[in-house]
């Protein structure tokens, strides 16, 4: 098999049927991909890695440890200290803060240990393209955002957004006229009685109110009552 193009990857872990199964699916992978080592120890791998120099290096993050992730991830920074390789770390666990520090120590991709095979093979190829892939949970935890959905639109909002700086004046004058006739609502924005009425209809319309009480308690409820001054 021609070497040029292969991605060339090195396995690292302390479960031999994990590493001997990970071999044999990289195997038929395409893009081609050659394991170019397998090591079962810390203190091996690293010789291998300065050695070798493979585009990856896929840890697994339990390697040695009883419960605990840190053991292998401490060693990232010298598998790594070839400059050429890029690391993929393989986790049993959620530990969202270990695989926070994984990323800060240089890992480049961060999946669990049930991550389907063509995701794991894509990811290979995405890291020793120069991406990054982590699980989008993972960023959010090291970002300290919150995964939340998006709230929902308020619908009142959405009804008052749709209101003219005229028309919001003029739910503001009803408010405050509390019952006065429409002529004195008229004088009191400098329009025709006539007109007033079409704003209202337009206002009405829009809030889905029917009459001056409804608008009234809709603009009570909805804090419209206060004078809206132009720019």
């Amino acid at each position: 098999m021609s070497t040029k193009n292969v991605i060339r990857v090195m396995l690292v872990s302390d479960h031999k049927t994990w590493l001997w199964g990970l071999e044999q699916l990289l195997a038929g992978a395409q893009p081609a991909m050659q394991v170019v080592a397998s090591s079962t120890e810390i203190d091996s791998a690293l010789l291998l890695a300065r050695t070798l120099c493979p585009d990856v290096i896929v840890l697994d993050a339990d390697l040695g440890c009883s419960g605990a992730s840190a053991c292998a991830i401490d060693y990232l920074p010298q598998l790594l200290g070839n400059g050429v390789s890029r690391a993929l770390l393989f986790s049993g666990t959620q530990d969202q803060a270990a695989c926070g520090r994984a990323v800060r120590s240089g890992a480049r991709a961060v999946l669990g240990k049930e991550t389907p095979v063509k995701q794991m093979v894509d990811a290979i190829v995405r890291l020793h393209q120069g991406e990054l892939c982590l699980d989008p949970a993972l960023l959010d935890s090291m970002l300290g955002v919150q995964n939340k959905p998006e709230a929902a639109p308020d619908p009142e909002e959405q009804r008052i957004a749709r209101l003219t700086l005229k028309e919001r004046k003029i739910v503001a004058m009803m408010v405050e006229g509390n019952g006065a006739l429409n002529r004195a609502i008229a004088q009191r924005a400098f329009i025709s009685e006539q007109t007033l009425r079409n704003h209202l209809t337009s206002i009405y319309s829009k809030l889905d109110v029917t009459n001056r009480l409804e608008l009234y308690v809709y603009a009570t409820r909805n804090r419209l009552a206060e004078p809206i001054h132009a720019e």
